[in-house]
C-alpha cells in the first residue's frame, strides 16, 4: 500500500482516474469496448449468475478487511457456477460507491476479488462504477457447462442419497468470533484463526466437479448406462438446511436428515452447546461447499474421494417434509422449515 495515497479519496481522482486505476486488475486485451467478448466451446451452455453484496449486510470494517470482502464475493459467485456444474469464464463488477471512500479501499477490495480469481484461472472482464450513499458490490459471474453435466435443483429422485462436500458451520462460528473476540477466549489460537478464515476467505467447491464427472462416467460403464446419472444440487450460501429445504421444494420431495451423520467442527466441542453447534451446522451460512443429491453407489465413491468433512448426511423421500432425525429416542424429530434460517426480508 503506498502511504501517499492512503488518504486519496474517491471524489478526488474521479470516475475516470478510478477506472484506469482498477483496469489493472483486468486483461488489457478486454477491457475497453462497451462489452466483453468471451469465447465458448460450440457444445456447451453458458451459464449467468449475479450476486450483490450490500455494506453492512454482507461485510463491515469491524470483521472483514477490503482484501477479504473482495475475496469472498469473488468466490460467492464461483461458487454459484460450481453449484450448476460449470466450469468460470470470467466476471463483470459493479460498484456503488461514497465519494468520500479511499482508493485505496477500493484497490484493497480488488486485489481480495483477483486473489481469489486467479486461483481458477478467472479474470475480471468488465464492469461499472456509480456513486451511492452504501458501498455496494455486484458481480456477474460467466461459465460454461456441457448440457448434460448441468446440475439443477428440480432433478432429486426418491432415494438418492444428500451428500455435503464439507463441513458446515465454520464461517458463522468465526463471525462471531470476528464480532465478540471475548466468546473465544476457550479456544486454541489455531482453532480460532481457522474459524475467522473460513468466515473471510472461503473456498468455492470447484474442485468437486472433475471428481463427480470422473466418478459418474466410471459408474455409467460399470452399469452399462446409456443415459447418464441425474445429479441435483445447489451451494450452501445461504445455510445446509435452507439448501436442502430449496432442493426437495424444487423437486417436490422431502428428505430425512440423520443428525448424527452431520459432521460437526472439532473446534466447537467444549466451546458450544450441542445445540448452538448444531444450530450454526445447519442455519449458519456463507460456507460456500455443495449439497449434491445422487444415488448412494456413486456418493458414497464420492465422499470416499473427498474424504475431508464430506459426508452422507441424509435420503430423498416422497414426502413434502423435511426432516431432521436423532439417534437418541428421548430426542423428537424436527421438521425443518425456511423460518429456521436467516431471511433477508425477515422480521
Amino acid at each position: 500500500m503506498n502511504p501517499d495515497l492512503s488518504s486519496v479519496q474517491v471524489r478526488d481522482i474521479g470516475e475516470q482516474g478510478l477506472l484506469e486505476r482498477l483496469q489493472r486488475f483486468c486483461p488489457p486485451d478486454i477491457i475497453g469496448d462497451d462489452g466483453a467478448v468471451l469465447a465458448t466451446e460450440s457444445d456447451k451452455c453458458l451459464i449467468v449468475t449475479t450476486d450483490m453484496l450490500v455494506d453492512g449486510v454482507h461485510f463491515s470494517d469491524v470483521t472483514t478487511s477490503p482484501e477479504d470482502a473482495g475475496w469472498r464475493a469473488a468466490a460467492a459467485n464461483l461458487s454459484d457456477l460450481a453449484a450448476m456444474g460449470a466450469t468460470p469464464l470470467g466476471i463483470t463488477v459493479g460498484l456503488g460507491l461514497p465519494p468520500d471512500i479511499t482508493v485505496n479501499w477500493v484497490e484493497g477490495l480488488y486485489r481480495g476479488m483477483t486473489e481469489c480469481l486467479s486461483k481458477y484461472h478467472v479474470p475480471i472482464v468488465g464492469g461499472d462504477i456509480v456513486r451511492s450513499p452504501i458501498t455496494t458490490l455486484a458481480i456477474t459471474a460467466f461459465g460454461q457447462v456441457h448440457p448434460n453435466l448441468i446440475i439443477r435443483r428440480d432433478t432429486a429422485q426418491v432415494g438418492d442419497a444428500i451428500v455435503i462436500t464439507g463441513i458446515h458451520g465454520l464461517s458463522r462460528a468465526g463471525l462471531e468470533l470476528l464480532l465478540h473476540p471475548e466468546i473465544g477466549q476457550n479456544l486454541k489460537t489455531e482453532a480460532k484463526t481457522a474459524l475467522m478464515t473460513a468466515h473471510q476467505r472461503p473456498n468455492p467447491r470447484l474442485d468437486v466437479l472433475p471428481i463427480l464427472w470422473e466418478i459418474l462416467e466410471s459408474q455409467c460403464k460399470i452399469q452399462n448406462l446409456n443415459s447418464k446419472i441425474t445429479v441435483t444440487g445447489m451451494d450452501s450460501s445461504d445455510g445446509l438446511a435452507d439448501a436442502i429445504l430449496r432442493i426437495c421444494r424444487a423437486s417436490k420431495v422431502g428428505a430425512i436428515i440423520e443428525s448424527g451423520q452431520i459432521p460437526l467442527p472439532l473446534a466447537f466441542a467444549g466451546w458450544l452447546t450441542p445445540e448452538k453447534s448444531l444450530e450454526y451446522t445447519l442455519y449458519g451460512g456463507e460456507d460456500f461447499e455443495l449439497v449434491l443429491c445422487l444415488p448412494p453407489e456413486p456418493a458414497l465413491k464420492l465422499v470416499q474421494q473427498l474424504v475431508t468433512g464430506a459426508a452422507i448426511i441424509g435420503t430423498i423421500t416422497p414426502d413434502s417434509t423435511v426432516i431432521l432425525h436423532h439417534e437418541q429416542a428421548e430426542i423428537p424429530d424436527q421438521i425443518l422449515s425456511f423460518s429456521q434460517g436467516f431471511q433477508h426480508f425477515g422480521q
